[in-house]
């Protein structure tokens, strides 16, 4: 089964040049969208993807309509792969069903791969450079004064024994790894 997906990001924008081109590429069923690129969730996206199923081709007018980044579109192509969804994008010229397809979208994962590694390199360069220079870099070692004022009061409350765990950690807002953590610091 061919499944659509398209997407705008706003109310003022119109899916029809999207929905259109989807309809003639003969899409079964078309999921839509009005939301921004840059947001996770995305109420239509996730509905395609439970309805997916091995064999279907997922179909989109263009790439950006799919993935918030490069990044975030190779995460989930590689899924439609490992779950034997094909993929295409009409004006990308991409298709995952054939080989040359399957070709261009691994260069797209090996360049998503070369930035994270880029990114990396660059950040341990920086905090070499900065420790060459006598200072550390990364977070401050200890608590903030909030968080020992709020890590006191956690053992307080856990050695009165009249809350549970749960209670003390929504009392504080607080999860129950921030508590034990907490408790941890006050020994």
């Amino acid at each position: 089964m061919l499944l659509g997906y398209a997407r705008i990001s706003t109310k003022d924008q119109n899916l029809d040049l999207q929905f259109d081109a989807l309809k003639k590429a003969n899409c079964e069923l078309i999921f839509q969208d009005i939301i921004s690129g840059t947001k996770a969730d995305r109420p239509q996206l996730n509905k395609m993807l439970e309805h997916a199923r091995k064999g279907d081709v997922i179909v989109v007018w263009k790439l950006d309509r799919l993935g918030r980044s490069l990044k975030h579109l190779v995460e989930l192509i590689s899924m439609f792969i490992d779950k034997g969804i094909g993929f295409k994008s009409l004006q990308d010229n991409i298709d995952t069903t054939t080989a040359q397809g399957r070709l261009i979208f691994n260069i797209f994962a090996c360049l998503a791969e070369f930035e994270r590694d880029l990114i990396s390199e660059r950040t341990k360069a920086g905090l070499q450079a900065t420790r060459s220079r006598g200072k550390m870099g990364g977070r401050p070692k200890g608590l903030s004064n909030q968080a020992k004022l709020t890590a006191m009061a956690c053992e307080t409350l856990y050695k009165e024994r009249k809350l549970s765990i749960n209670e003390i950690c929504k009392q504080l807002n607080i999860s129950k790894g921030t508590f034990y953590s907490y408790l941890k610091s006050r020994k």
